[in-house]
């Protein structure tokens, strides 16, 4: 059983063009996705991808046009309820009460639940540095984050869902965060979070699928997402690079000129050799420059 299964889930969005006439927008479109019980999984694309419409789809909070989901094997149409008691959710954008404090609405959070929270709680605003004797009003963008951890975490889920997690964090906190979530995962509970830090997901995410204008790319382990047939080239000497097909994002760092290259090698070599190149060198690319390489290919 998967802790989320999608099968050619579609969302288009309905609103009035320029023009007075309602228009169909893509949101997620024939999304196949599966994220394995105790997975801890990266959901990567820019702003407007379809990551937060994929959570809020899985979520019941907004109906999908065409496909299906399951939560756990169970339907999140039919068995949103049942489902909805296993997840911890964090927005990207948290919007509290401004004028109650922090403790009022981590405990309104739990009673949502019917459940006793108050020492996780405790445990996790301990950590977090969050005090919650401070209104709403009162918190920094990164302090009402905080308070969207504890009411995701507190009920300790077997799901947790997160959109942008850190956004808004400093990076202490960011690694505080990211240590709890890690000790969950170790417990066995999963983790699904989109993000455009894709730095992060190569430290943290075992698996990532990699989304763009509404259509999965690739979903493979982090590790094997390295090895593609892209290579990052670096050279000294010269000023552009060879004039072969297959190579791109360029860029001129000093004397030293990068590109990503995803052509036969012995091309590469020969033209290369023909050049007064001063130095050399050909690594694997870290996951932003796949995530690149990615989105290149699909838009070539």
């Amino acid at each position: 059983m998967y802790a989320i299964q999608t099968s050619d889930l579609t969302k288009y969005y309905t609103a009035k063009g320029f023009s007075g006439r309602r228009k169909k927008f893509r949101g997620i479109l024939n999304l196949n996705l599966t994220v394995s019980k105790g997975d801890f999984f990266g959901f990567i694309g820019p702003n407007g991808a379809g990551k937060s419409t994929t959570i809020r789809t899985l979520l019941g909070l907004i109906s999908p046009t065409g496909g299906k989901a399951e939560i756990f094997g169970k339907d999140i149409a039919a068995q949103k309820t049942e489902i909805l008691s296993d997840i911890g959710y964090m927005p990207s954008e948290a919007f509290f009460y401004r004028n109650q404090k922090v403790k009022e609405i981590i405990k309104l959070s739990a009673d949502f639940r019917q459940k006793d929270c108050s020492a996780e709680a405790a445990r996790l605003c301990e950590r977090l540095a969050l005090d919650t004797e401070k209104k709403i009003s009162e918190l920094s963008l990164g302090n009402r984050k905080k308070v969207s951890v504890v009411c995701a975490l507190q009920h300790m889920p077997k799901l947790c869902i997160l959109d942008e997690p850190t956004s808004g964090l400093d990076p202490l906190m960011q690694r505080e965060l990211y240590a709890v979530l890690e000790e969950r995962n170790r417990q066995g509970v999963t983790v699904f979070l989109s993000s455009h830090v894709l730095s992060e997901i190569q430290r943290y995410c075992k698996h990532a699928a990699i989304i763009r204008e509404g259509k999965l790319l690739v979903s493979d382990s982090v590790e094997h997402l390295g090895h593609t047939k892209a290579k990052r080239v670096t050279v000294r000497g010269i000023d552009v690079p060879p004039a072969i097909s297959q190579i791109k994002d360029v860029q001129k760092n000093g004397d030293a000129l990068r590109f990503l290259y995803s052509g036969e090698p012995n091309l590469l070599l020969h033209s290369l050799a023909k050049l007064p190149l001063t130095d050399i060198s050909i690594t694997e690319p870290d996951l932003e420059e796949v995530f690149l390489h990615y989105y290149a290919k699909e838009g070539a």
